[in-house]
């Protein structure tokens, strides 16, 4: 086997970065990328090494070191009923058992193992991202995982969050704005998001969208190495990648793990999981930790690997095999010498089963035999009076400490947010649905007049409704599909969630209020309601105020349930009571169930459109010259009309509580 290769990669390495192998933990500092692609004009070398000064404090080598993890999951039989679920106690799984190993910096360590086998609870364990129980210890420099370690952390999930409306420069440049100091300037974090483009080989792409769905944009390999980029703007000592080759060709994973033996080389400590890498990649690795069903069968240099399990009997069949291909053979509990891919029936599924959990029992007793006693001592010898954390009895606190200010996360946040949407709230369906809506129904109600008053009271009650459905509707979704990018960088500790909520619920007010605005002065004055401007514009601001309260609704639905679908399910029917409960269907509803139209907003929105519309005064004619008071309608009579202040104060009361109910439910996530 020959030792890892050495060469370099086809990726630029880092200025200022050292390619030692062994480099002091606690006295050497590295540089941050300090060259720019021409995207913006250079401000010379004064902006240069400031924002490398600053950048320098967090790449501070860190080693890593993780001892007897263990974790266990519960998960359900899935035998039960229809309606009250499994009846049986849900069974314990062993994900992680007895898991050790240590990584210092400039080492590339590989986690291989089947599916399922544990690598990326195990990466995710060692991200301090993992929920549950996880007994064991973790120590990073010999000190539990803080606030601090935790900004110092780059993690990369298998799955590449990014918005594909956005660029690859504006998707760095905003990241950059929200995770870097604020003792950078704009310019120069702008500069640091255009190193990093620069280094990573992003530069033909700079100015393309993300894309992903039924939208066309940059490849599989550019996506991820943008997902690396994000995690690399602020320079982190230690690098977490889980799985980062998946779905990708040779060509761009062996890029890709060029881009992270370079990385590694400048002092990081880098741990990847990957699942079954070619041989070319395989000798990129310095370090490779062998899963085999949670627990350990190997753990040590990549060149080393074949003469291990040679010298505890297991050869492969030929001289030109993967390594990556034999280990994962083994940790499957296949051998070459049963040939086991061509047996078929013959020994039975029973037998073949046996032989494989005797084999996987081997190494793994050959592993706590032979190489975690070295792997021991060594832990003894690095840090030995280290505070390490032990997660099953205590959980560290993270400090309130932000990168940047409450007002800094809201701005960015908030054009990010109007620049990924756009695309969708102005679109020109949205818009056309709206218009024609407005057109439709203003024909219908042409011109009514005092006397056609059912048909008035009709073209108010639609206003509450049709404006109470919509934006709930649009708002339910809010929040689901933000679930993956929140969780995200929230993880990451990028910004605080009152000044995401803050921005996310701003940003849609455009959109939300705009068309409103439109669809009413289009329909009041074709609909032929009262004919002045005071009452005009009060009927807008109602209409506009139940827009607001029925898009808390919304999002309140949203952020409980997580799950857009079961959120539209029961949106239906509470507007569906909302609507029969809203005054204009059902004028005497039976004292039992008659609370319900205290909680719609509807009846609360149709009660106030109705009580400025009219006054005590006006009359209709309800017969050949006959005249009524408008008051006296049965319509309208049943309203119960009194001082607006109290409709007024209930919307405001629910405008409140759905947007405080969202808050606690987006908090809990």
């Amino acid at each position: 086997m020959m030792p890892p290769n050495k060469q370099e990669s086809s990726f630029p390495i880092i200025p200022g970065e050292s390619r030692n192998e062994t480099i002091p933990v606690q006295e050497t500092w590295f540089s941050s990328p300090s060259h720019v692609i021409p995207c913006l004009d250079d401000d010379g070398p004064s902006h240069q090494s400031r924002q490398s000064s600053v950048l320098r404090q967090s790449l501070r080598p860190i080693i890593l070191k993780f001892e007897e993890l263990t974790y266990t999951i519960k998960i359900q039989s899935g035998k039960g009923s229809y309606w009250f679920g499994s009846q049986e106690p849900k069974q314990n799984r062993l994900i992680l058992n007895g898991v050790s190993g240590i990584v210092k910096p400039g080492d590339l360590l590989a986690m291989l193992g089947p599916s399922g086998s544990g690598k990326t609870t195990l990466v995710t364990a060692l991200a301090g991202r993992l929920q549950g129980k996880l007994s064991g210890t973790v120590s990073y420099n010999g000190a539990p995982f803080t606030s601090s370690m935790k900004r110092r952390t780059g993690f990369v999930t298998q799955e590449d969050v990014l918005y594909p409306h956005l660029t690859v420069m504006e998707t760095l440049t905003y990241t950059a704005l929200l995770r870097l100091p604020k003792e950078l300037t704009r310019k120069e974090k702008i500069q640091q998001a255009e190193s990093v483009i620069s280094d990573l080989g992003l530069t033909r792409c700079c100015n393309s969208v993300i894309g992903g769905g039924l939208i066309r944009g940059i490849s599989g390999g550019e996506r991820k190495r943008v997902s690396i980029g994000q995690e690399m703007l602020v320079n982190p000592s230690l690098l977490l990648l889980d799985e980062p080759t998946s779905g990708l060709d040779s060509t761009t994973a062996a890029r890709i793990v060029a881009t992270l033996r370079s990385l590694a080389r400048g002092g990081r400590t880098v741990v990847t999981t990957i699942h079954q890498p070619s041989s070319r990649l395989y000798r990129m690795f310095d370090k490779v930790l062998v899963l085999s069903d949670g627990s350990p069968i190997y753990s040590g240099d990549s060149g080393r690997v074949m003469e291990y399990f040679g010298s505890i009997g297991f050869q492969p069949g030929s001289s030109f095999v993967n390594p990556a291909d034999f280990v994962l053979d083994l940790a499957n509990g296949i051998t070459s010498d049963t040939n086991q891919y061509e047996q078929g029936e013959i020994n039975g599924k029973l037998d073949r089963l046996e032989e494989q959990n005797s084999v996987k029992e081997s190494l793994i007793s050959a592993y706590k035999k032979n190489l975690y006693p070295p792997l021991k001592e060594e832990f003894s010898r690095t840090f030995p009076q280290d505070q390490t954390v032990n997660w099953s009895r205590s959980k560290t606190r993270l400090t309130n400490r932000w990168p940047t200010s409450w007002w800094m996360q809201f701005s960015v946040l908030l054009k990010r947010g109007l620049k990924e949407r756009s695309h969708e709230s102005f679109s020109g369906l949205r818009i056309f649905m709206v218009m024609s809506v407005s057109l439709l129904s203003g024909l219908l109600w042409w011109h009514s007049r005092v006397a056609h008053i059912q048909d008035q009271v009709g073209l108010l009650f639609f206003f509450s409704i049709f404006w109470g459905f919509l934006p709930l509707f649009n708002a339910i979704f809010t929040f689901p599909q933000e679930r993956p990018m929140l969780i995200k960088e929230r993880s990451s500790g990028i910004y605080r969630l009152s000044s995401y909520y803050t921005a996310r619920t701003v940003g849609d007010l455009p959109m939300e209020l705009i068309l409103p605005t439109i669809f009413v002065t289009i329909t009041y004055w074709m609909g032929g309601l009262k004919s002045s401007l005071t009452t005009f514009i009060m009927t807008l601001m109602i209409v506009l105020y139940n827009v607001l309260v029925s898009q808390g609704v919304g999002l309140a639905l949203g952020a409980i349930l997580m799950d857009a679908k079961k959120a539209a399910t029961l949106s239906s029917v509470l507007m569906l009571v909302f609507l029969l409960a809203g005054g204009y269907y059902i004028q005497h509803i039976p004292g039992f169930i008659a609370w319900l139209k205290y909680i719609s907003f509807s009846h609360y929105c149709y009660k106030l459109l109705v009580g400025v519309q009219y006054t005590w005064d006006e009359v209709y004619e309800c017969g050949p010259g006959l005249h009524c008071g408008v008051m006296d309608y049965e319509g309208i009579k049943n309203l119960s009309l009194g001082n607006m202040m109290w409709d007024v104060l209930a919307l405001t009361l629910m405008l409140l509580l759905y947007r405080f109910l969202a808050y606690v439910a987006l908090r809990n996530l």
